[in-house]
């Protein structure tokens, strides 16, 4: 593995930790803010067409319509308010439909708020959007808009250039707190690549020359893909669990974005073609949400806390892989409602599900971890869906090196649990950090799989296992590292922890045979 991908991996965990400290709702609710805010300082100097009084009031229309119909289908349902939501969907309909003073356009504005909002309730599952909100908004309005011309349609007039830069750039902050920026980079070279095939042919059918430089500026700047790509692909409750899956949806999405097709006197392009995408993502995801009854709590460490769930129905999940749950809760900080859990049990012991979480050792915990401390045993809690490609190697003969600092070690559990259920026969060692030899979660499920464990602690831990060792005091940086596990070159390098532990290690980490990280920034 050469150091420029080592790097950059450490550079998305440094960043990842920063953002991390907010919600994906307050980062995209952020960044739609701020290009709202760009949008009607330009419109003040003339640079769009659109007026800053026409952005204005359609925001407030839309924000209006999608919170009052979030709020009243919310009551009926007996859910909390989530306003962030409402003002999202609002938000990204704005520059989607065409801003306008007009009461008609405004009408229609609000008819397609008051469906995007809805669509979140009636064509939900187990908690998931089958189809992303706003597009389900705009798409209604045009198709309403074939028999009443007056209501408008989607005009997406995001796409103009004077507005290139902002999108790109607030984007790649939506898409690196929500680590979609491959998923965002395949759709928009797909769709870049057929828009400018579908260019070409149109120009060739005519007989007219045109050169790349004269019409690529145009469909990469002029065009919604940056938008459509950046705030409303990546939405992860209209996403696969896999990679590959969300892959895949970005491939289809970009190929049907980039050369619309024409069905009668509908198009299939922009938002109806990430309705198809989605449709194809609730395939491949239909049984990944679900409601947890919590059974018990237990205390591993002085500040680790594993709850144990058990499962409403089938629930399928790899050993390495992560669900998000969903406490909702009054006066939610930053972070929100929904949290981020890696699995520490193994398939094998579904309907029962466990998970770990750290309390901080000093200072407030954060609303979700209190919330989720008040949750008594027999409530119910609701997973929001199950991703992650942290997943060991198929081939059970690769040899294997894992590094866990703290609560990281949470997700290598669930592996060497299965690895021990299953009899499967795999080269691993495992690298522990802790703070404190008391900090040492999981000690005996660890010492049941048989792995060779290297602890690194302040001090030195007692009565260790046999086949575990105390790395002596050695610090655990790159040349700790390769100190403790010689043969690292011949491994395939699993690192779960945060951020800067993984940019400590990148020197040795390079030299391994391959590289998977779960970086969190912690909670």
């Amino acid at each position: 593995m050469n150091a420029l991908t080592v790097g950059l991996r450490s550079l998305t965990a440094r960043v990842f930790a920063v953002l991390g400290r907010f919600s994906m709702y307050r980062v995209m609710l952020l960044a739609l803010a701020a290009l709202t805010a760009i949008s009607v300082l330009l419109s003040l100097f003339g640079l769009l067409t659109q007026g800053p009084l026409e952005i204005l009031v359609t925001a407030v229309v839309l924000v209006l319509t999608c919170g009052a119909v979030d709020l009243l289908a919310q009551r009926v349902l007996r859910l909390a308010w989530r306003w962030e939501s409402s003002v999202i969907t609002a938000g990204i309909l704005l520059f989607v439909l065409r801003p306008s003073l007009d009461p008609l356009l405004l009408l229609g504005a609000a008819l397609a708020g008051a469906i995007a909002a809805l669509s979140k309730y009636v064509l939900a599952w187990r908690g998931r959007h089958i189809l992303n909100p706003a597009a389900t908004g705009a798409s209604a309005l045009t198709l309403l808009s074939v028999w009443v011309p007056a209501l408008g349609a989607s005009a997406w007039w995001v796409g103009s250039p004077v507005l290139a830069a902002p999108v790109i750039i607030l984007g790649v902050i939506v898409l690196w707190r929500a680590e979609k920026l491959r998923i965002a980079a395949l759709f928009l070279v797909v769709a870049v690549g057929v828009a400018l095939v579908r260019v070409f042919s149109q120009y060739a059918a005519l007989g007219v020359p045109v050169a790349l430089g004269d019409i690529l500026p145009q469909v990469l700047f002029s065009s919604p893909f940056l938008f459509l790509g950046a705030f409303m692909l990546s939405e992860p409750l209209t996403l696969p669990p896999r990679r590959w899956q969300q892959l895949l949806v970005a491939l289809v999405v970009g190929a049907l974005a980039g050369w619309p097709t024409v069905i009668g006197a509908f198009s299939l392009g922009q938002e109806r073609a990430l309705l198809i995408g989605n449709v194809l993502a609730f395939l491949l995801a239909v049984r990944t949400a679900h409601r947890l009854r919590l059974a018990e709590r237990a205390h591993l460490t002085p500040t680790v806390r594993e709850l144990t769930f058990v499962v409403s129905g089938p629930l399928f999940f790899a050993p390495g892989q992560y669900l998000e749950l969903e406490v909702p809760h009054r006066r939610a900080d930053g972070r929100g409602t929904r949290r981020e859990f890696s699995i520490a049990s193994a398939p094998e012991d579904l309907p029962e599900l466990k998970i770990a979480y750290r309390e901080p050792a000093a200072g407030a915990p954060s609303s979700f971890k209190r919330a989720l401390a008040e949750t008594p045993a027999g409530a119910e809690v609701r997973v929001t869906g199950v991703w992650g490609d942290f997943l060991l190697p198929s081939s059970t003969t690769a040899p294997v090196l894992l590094v866990a600092a703290g609560i990281g070690i949470t997700p290598f559990v669930s592996q060497l649990r299965h690895h021990r259920l299953t009899d499967e026969d795999r080269d691993i060692v495992l690298v522990y950090v802790a703070s404190d030899a008391a900090e040492l979660a999981y000690r005996d499920e660890i010492a049941a799989s048989g792995v060779p464990v290297i602890v690194f602690t302040r001090g030195a831990p007692a009565d260790l296992p046999a086949h575990w060792r105390w790395a002596r005091g050695v610090r655990l940086d790159a040349d700790g590292l390769l100190g403790v596990v010689p043969d690292i070159s011949a491994r395939h390098a699993f690192v779960s922890g945060p951020a800067g532990l993984i940019a400590e290690l990148a020197p040795a980490l390079r030299r391994a045979r391959s590289l998977t990280t779960d970086a969190f920034s912690g909670y």
